[in-house]
């Protein structure tokens, strides 16, 4: 199998620092657990660069981002690109089975210059996600401001607008690997039908040829469920779109966590290859196996 999604810094740290020990030290837990892969994701608006690239924090063109959003970038965004990738080549030039990986957020209408930045560094793989609806961080657990919204705001609605989002992150041509596709129910709100939802995600992996992400984090958070839904799962395999598996860990416990259960759900639907990448060309990597290259 493979973790294609971990992180360096726990969301509650500002200041963040890069160490050989901790990535050796997920690698270790990784091939404990049967995971022969691993990819670096951080997020993309930790690094100044990548956020100046996009022209800051500001969603909508002549509006200031709300206290609360612009705090959260303010206190996040610490570091630099370059040194990042640097680290992340060092790990792996080190032996460890390592990819060099982002996660990369949806900046509305502003994709393209930021894939001709990170067109100029050697990334292995970047995995896309929407982790905020205009100034609205819909799974900011941690913050009563960002929560209250969901209680004010219809479900549905919430639910079509990140559709709308994951559309335009799959048409930007700047991922490879559409991530917790699903994540909006992370906070436990849902319609009554998802399937809305479930088929602008399927349609856009297909028409772009992106991978998707089967998540184990969703059994930790109130969502009490891996990303996608089952729902989603079928649908995807059913119309053969290329899989990742990943733990979104930030936290050396939870690399690979819950991955004997996802093995068990792609099992159970006939899976037995994932997408891994290098220098971002696809290849087939056995489910239960070593890598093998087969690009693309």
């Amino acid at each position: 199998m493979l973790d294609y999604h971990l992180h360096l810094w726990e969301h509650s740290r500002a200041d963040v620092g890069l160490a050989l020990d901790q990535v050796a030290a997920y690698c270790e837990r990784a091939a404990s657990l049967g995971v022969s892969e691993v990819a670096l994701t951080e997020h993309a608006f930790r690094f100044r660069d990548v956020l100046n690239s996009v022209g800051g924090v500001a969603i909508r063109a002549g509006h200031e981002p709300s206290a609360d959003f612009a705090e959260y970038f303010n206190f996040h965004a610490r570091s630099e690109l370059a040194h990042y990738v640097e680290f992340a080549q060092r790990a792996r030039d080190e032996g460890l089975p390592v990819r060099v990986g982002l996660e990369v957020d949806l900046y509305r209408g502003r994709m393209s210059p930021l894939g001709e930045y990170l067109s100029q560094f050697p990334f292995d793989v970047l995995i896309g996600s929407v982790h905020w609806l205009d100034e609205w961080l819909f799974d900011d657990l941690d913050s009563d401001v960002q929560m209250s919204q969901w209680r004010r705001r219809d479900v549905d609605e919430v639910w079509r607008e990140y559709g709308e989002a994951m559309e335009e992150l799959a048409d930007s041509g700047v991922v490879d690997v559409l991530a917790h596709p699903d994540v909006i129910k992370v906070a436990g709100f849902r319609p009554e039908d998802p399937s809305a939802l479930w088929n602008v995600i399927v349609e856009s992996a297909m028409r772009t040829g992106l991978s998707v992400e089967v998540s184990s984090a969703g059994w930790f958070k109130p969502a009490k469920e891996p990303y996608p839904a089952p729902g989603l799962l079928d649908r995807l395999v059913a119309n053969g779109v290329g899989l990742t598996t990943a733990s979104d860990a930030h936290r050396l416990d939870r690399v690979a966590a819950r991955f004997d259960e996802l093995r068990g759900l792609l099992t159970l639907r006939g899976v037995n290859t994932l997408d891994g990448y290098d220098r971002r060309r696809r290849r087939r990597v056995p489910l239960g196996g070593e890598s093998r290259v087969n690009a693309e």
